[in-house]
């Protein structure tokens, strides 16, 4: 894979992504036009990630014995669909429905990892895997810096236009610039393919680097759904745009990572997740610096940004290469424990924050790290004859 489709195939990971996250930055102005509550904003966040759960489940098999290139280009087409709708909405409900379209359809970030790791060879798919990776966080964290950016220009309505515009252009490049894959499909069609994708749940290899993805991205969400907070408040009392700047130290941190596909395909992913966790938990240690220093925080942004993607590349390097057969389902499958564990960090990171201040934050940020590095560690045991060893 040359280094144009690797790019293209990133584009596609963080356009998608993006619709996900996009509307956080505006949420107070979409409630307002909307008419939604204050107290009931947090549904318009939500819209979508539930959209994006249920796609995790019902789409992604469909990889397994599809077309991946065509489904990609249908995926985001009826991605830029739910943008559209949400651009164009004049009341909550439809909306609801357009955020929940586009995260449904978002899932076309497994749907390209997968793909990815079929048309690479052995020698490359970790190296491929990392940049088309990264692309997700780029989508996460740009969606920060940008979206507030471009909807105090012209409006949040026009974050979910450009959205759009951009997810038909990346599905036709799709249809033109990528080749298609020559690989066996699952036997029995789609609902063998959910068969399958229930059944890894009851394997080993599967649950460790699951869990392990649980506890690193309720780390990641821990740190992003809080830190607003403490900045906004004494003593630095930051603007939002201000605040939306500390994303480019998170995208400097995981475009780093970029090296660990390389890392990967030497053979070293153990030895990556395990020293990538531990360097996670030491950067909690200069994130519990905030109340006294920004330029200590932002040092422990870059480290912690920079080992979730490290982590993040060696997982899915281990499961595609595990599961060869399947890989759309064991990628959905595997980012159902990276959602609930954001949605576990978020949840629990704003009530920690209000009873034990910034310090109480870090303390439970590293905890799920260090939550991460035991089950890491453990897993590295030898797994049961009838299943895949582990990487």
């Amino acid at each position: 894979m040359n280094g144009w489709r690797r790019l293209l195939l990133a584009m596609v990971c963080g356009v998608a992504v993006a619709n996900i996250y996009a509307a956080q930055p505006v949420l107070a102005p979409m409630g307002r036009a909307l008419g939604v509550p204050p107290d009931s904003a947090g549904w318009i966040v939500a819209a979508g990630q539930l959209g994006y759960l249920a796609g995790l489940a019902l789409l992604v098999p469909l990889g397994d014995v599809a077309e991946r290139r065509l489904l990609i280009a249908a995926q985001l087409a009826l991605t830029a669909f739910g943008a559209l709708l949400t651009a164009t909405a004049s009341v909550a409900w439809q909306a609801f429905a357009g955020l929940a379209t586009a995260g449904l359809f978002a899932v076309v970030v497994q749907t390209t990892v997968a793909y990815t790791a079929s048309v690479s060879s052995p020698a490359d798919r970790g190296r491929n895997i990392g940049v088309v990776t990264s692309g997700v966080v780029v989508g996460i964290l740009g969606a920060r810096v940008i979206t507030g950016a471009l909807a105090q220009l012209s409006g949040w309505r026009t974050v979910y236009a450009v959205l759009a515009v951009l997810a038909i252009g990346l599905a036709a490049l799709v249809l033109v610039l990528l080749p298609a894959e020559r690989r066996p499909r699952v036997t029995g069609g789609y609902r063998s393919a959910l068969g399958a994708l229930g059944g890894l749940f009851g394997q080993r290899l599967f649950l460790t680097h699951g869990l392990i993805a649980f506890f690193l991205f309720a780390s990641f969400g821990t740190l992003w759904s809080g830190l607003s907070l403490p900045l906004a408040a004494q003593p630095w009392q930051l603007s939002d745009a201000q605040i939306g700047l500390f994303g480019i130290a998170g995208l400097a941190g995981a475009l780093g990572a970029v090296r660990a596909g390389r890392w990967a395909d030497a053979g070293w992913t153990a030895r990556v997740t395990v020293g990538a966790l531990s360097l996670l938990i030491l950067s909690w240690a200069a994130i519990a610096q905030l109340p006294w220093s920004l330029w200590l925080l932002g040092a422990g942004i870059v480290l912690l940004d920079f080992a979730v993607q490290a982590v993040q590349v060696s997982n899915q390097h281990v499961l595609t290469t595990a599961y060869p057969d399947r890989t759309s389902g064991v990628l959905g499958g595997y980012m159902v424990f990276y959602s609930l564990g954001s949605a576990l960090g978020a949840a629990t990171t704003t009530a920690v924050y209000t009873a034990h201040g910034w310090l109480g934050t870090a303390v439970l940020g590293a905890g799920f790290a260090a939550c991460a590095l035991i089950t890491a560690v453990t897993a590295r045991r030898p797994a049961r004859e009838e299943e895949p060893a582990l990487v």
